[in-house]
């Protein structure tokens, strides 16, 4: 078997981040995609080049998106002989997106791959109900009309109620914020932690835009030229001021829109290619991509559907044989801030270690201040698919200039998934 490869990491774009239903309102997914991969094509000089594949993918889609990957990379400007390849794994999606072509690239098959992800909440698609929308297939079919008329026999207006997108898990009937609460309740998350982190990732996130940190991976789009979710000025005093959003009437709920991601439209994209491809080109190796994981959990009969990263970092780990104190950062996603903070302890609990993660012994503790140095999702926002494209792009950049570093990300996902990922840097 012949000896794998070193996967590196040549650098990232992507849009800023916007608010739903703002900035992003008339865009879609595949002109904020194309923008990410327009900005990875400029940035390195790509244009009219043949990469290997690109592979992206949008949670929220319309039907037009059955070809994103493809259109995405001919409107960035790619050569038209590079294959595009749709996947979607909720908000794992452009993390796992890069694993896949990582392990193409560490095995020869490929030698450049761009993974990204796009998602727009503002242009979430609103269909119709079954039943309208099988009389409207049988009135294309129908030849008289007669038989026109016979669709709508026993029609009642309540069919014309559309059906609108929701984040809703279809084996429990709760949303990602409900069993989220669950998870915070469960662990004893107090609401006051849950603010401190989302204050801190604020704090962290308007220094690294002080220090000029994402002055070279923002790609402007329809006139946003940084995430318009940052917030330099928040504090504990205006976080505590906002009621519950998901638990409003038991007294119980921790969860609000402040400690929790906001619904977001963005789009990103990192470039990762062989060693003897990068070079030849000239280009930069930020970082190196060395291994993954993919994990689910039993979600519907109470093992948190936001806690599968715990099992995802505890393999990925034991693989690589290696523990928490060989890691020098952290990037864990903050879907909710009570969801990194239901990780950690889950890490340092020895019956969930135990019974979970089949370990002897607890994972451990994680400094803080190794934790999401630049801010993360609170901050900057979560546009599902494109999250993973976003903390691998900054990840790589942070190592770039910390040699013999190495960082761990950890992604929660809907479904009762996690997603991890091990970098390390170039020197």
């Amino acid at each position: 078997m012949a000896e794998l490869r070193k996967v590196a990491i040549v650098g990232s774009a992507r849009t800023p981040f916007a608010r739903g239903h703002g900035a992003y309102a008339e865009e879609s997914n595949l002109t904020l995609l194309g923008t990410a991969l327009g900005g990875v094509t400029d940035k390195f000089g790509l244009k009219g080049e043949k990469i290997d594949e690109v592979m992206a993918g949008a949670v929220i889609g319309h039907s037009r998106d059955f070809n994103l990957a493809r259109e995405a990379a001919l409107d960035a400007g790619l050569s038209p002989r590079t294959p595009g390849t749709n996947i979607q794994i909720a908000c794992g999606t452009s993390l796992q997106a890069a694993l896949v072509l990582g392990a193409k690239i560490a095995t020869g098959e490929i030698e450049s791959g761009i993974a990204a992800g796009s998602d727009n909440v503002s242009d979430a698609p609103v269909v119709l109900g079954d039943k309208l929308q099988h009389r409207m297939i049988e009135l294309s079919r129908a030849r008289s009309m007669g038989e026109k008329f016979g669709v709508f026999k026993g029609f009642s207006f309540g069919e014309l109620r559309p059906v609108a997108p929701s984040t809703q898990e279809p084996r429990t009937g709760l949303s990602m914020g409900e069993h989220c609460e669950l998870m915070a309740r469960n662990w004893g998350i107090s609401r006051r932690a849950q603010d401190e982190l989302a204050v801190a990732s604020h704090h962290n996130a308007a220094k690294a835009y002080d220090e000029g940190f994402h002055d070279d991976l923002l790609v402007s789009c329809a006139g946003l030229v940084r995430d318009n979710n940052v917030r330099a000025d928040t504090s504990l005093e205006k976080m505590a001021s906002l009621k519950p959003a998901f638990d409003k009437s038991s007294g119980l709920g921790t969860l609000t829109a402040a400690n929790s991601t906001p619904l977001t439209d963005g789009a990103s994209a990192v470039l990762l290619a062989s060693e003897d491809w990068a070079r030849a080109r000239g280009l930069p190796v930020l970082a190196y991509l060395t291994m993954g994981r993919v994990a689910g959990n039993d979600f519907a009969h109470g093992e948190g559907l936001l806690m599968a990263p715990t099992i995802a970092v505890s393999e990925l780990l034991a693989r690589a044989g290696i523990g928490f104190d060989d890691i020098d950062y952290f990037e864990l996603h903050e879907a909710f801030a009570a969801q990194v903070l239901c990780t950690l302890k889950a890490w340092n609990d020895p019956a969930y270690c135990r019974d979970v993660l089949g370990r002897e012994a607890v994972m451990g503790q994680i400094d803080p201040a190794r934790i999401n140095v630049k801010g993360s999702s609170l901050a900057y926002g979560h546009p599902f698919a494109a999250t993973g494209a976003r903390i691998l792009g900054s990840t790589a950049k942070l190592l770039s200039t910390e040699p013999g570093k190495r960082a761990l990300i950890s992604i929660c996902t809907a479904g009762g998934m996690g997603v991890a990922a091990l970098v390390e840097s170039s020197a």
